[in-house]
């Protein structure tokens, strides 16, 4: 038999939750270079991620707004959200590969200041392989070198931008941070099958959350040391989280990656505080401004190749 006050405690939660407000996020995926098969529509159907996410936000009290258009972006079209999301490629203010309506430079400064004065962003996966620097295209050895200062705005922004990844294998995260939202659960490791992202002209003040390349994966571009996965920083009054996981439809399936996603959603939000946010990248990762040596690319797959299970 269930107590009285069992009772009246279920019914506190139940009102907690009741006046616990639905926060609003802004899934935007304009691929201005490489559109992923992850996020790309299918007959008009939502794309693969954004059926995941409406799942997750269902779960979760979160409504997701999904966009291709760059142009909206704005004051007073960013206003509208708690946290802004992307799953971009390329420099998002020209048209590109999608021939979606390109941000605008204001549009772009409109992103940094909404989350300076207090709002989040996530980035997940090709996020980093967004406005590459000078929007670098090369493909010799200048794409394999930090550009440091000189960096674009959003590559300081986000923490990091994409070198280049190497075949998809299994590859061990370490969690550095287990206190923060989403890895309480992970334990000490995680690993799957994913796309593996190199990455370059990482900021000093992210605070890392997981590292990845200890041991090292099959492959040149894997030829470095370990460095940071997965990581948090402050912009201003506000919050950026970047995971480079999220390729492979597998993956957004995998419960430890909704886990470490939720988690850095609600800390984007601020709906959760993180206990540390302690800039810890020299400390966890000595190695990670050291890239892999430039290789010539591989030549490129057929696009099935390049699938998902």
């Amino acid at each position: 038999m269930l107590t009285r006050s069992f009772l009246l405690c279920l019914l506190a939660l139940s009102a907690l939750a009741a006046d616990a407000p639905k926060r609003k996020v802004l899934f935007f995926t304009k691929s201005s270079g490489y559109e992923h098969e992850v996020i790309s529509y299918k007959k008009g159907q939502p794309s693969f991620a954004e059926k995941q996410l409406l799942e997750m936000g269902a779960a979760n009290n979160i409504e997701f707004v999904f966009s291709k258009d760059g142009s909206k972006f704005s004051p007073e079209y960013l206003a509208q959200f708690d946290t802004v999301m992307f799953y971009t490629t390329g420099d998002l203010c020209s048209e590109g590969t999608d021939k979606n309506p390109p941000m605008t430079l204001a549009g772009k400064k409109a992103l940094f200041d909404y989350v300076r004065s207090g709002k989040g962003f996530v980035g997940t996966h090709s996020a980093a392989d967004t406005f590459h620097t000078d929007n670098e295209s090369a493909k010799g050895p200048e794409r394999f070198k930090n550009h440091g200062d000189k960096a674009d705005d959003y590559v300081h922004f986000l923490g990091a931008e994409f070198i280049r990844h190497g075949k998809q294998q299994v590859g061990r995260n370490q969690v550095i941070d287990p206190s923060f939202p989403g890895f309480a659960k992970v334990g000490a490791s995680y690993e799957f099958i994913e796309e593996w992202y190199t990455l370059k002209d990482f900021v000093a003040d992210i605070h890392v959350l997981a590292v990845f390349n200890d041991p090292a994966l099959e492959g040149d571009d894997y030829k470095r040391p370990a460095y940071p996965n997965t990581w948090a920083r402050l912009e201003g009054k506000g919050r950026v989280w970047y995971t480079a996981m999220g390729h492979r439809d597998d993956v957004w399936t995998n419960p430890t990656f909704q886990q470490i996603l939720v988690g850095g959603l609600k800390w984007a939000m601020g709906d959760t505080k993180a206990a540390d946010m302690t800039p810890n990248l020299l400390k966890v990762a000595p190695g990670a401004m050291t890239n892999q040596p430039f290789t010539p690319s591989p030549a490129p797959k057929a696009k099935k190749a390049d699938a998902k299970k």
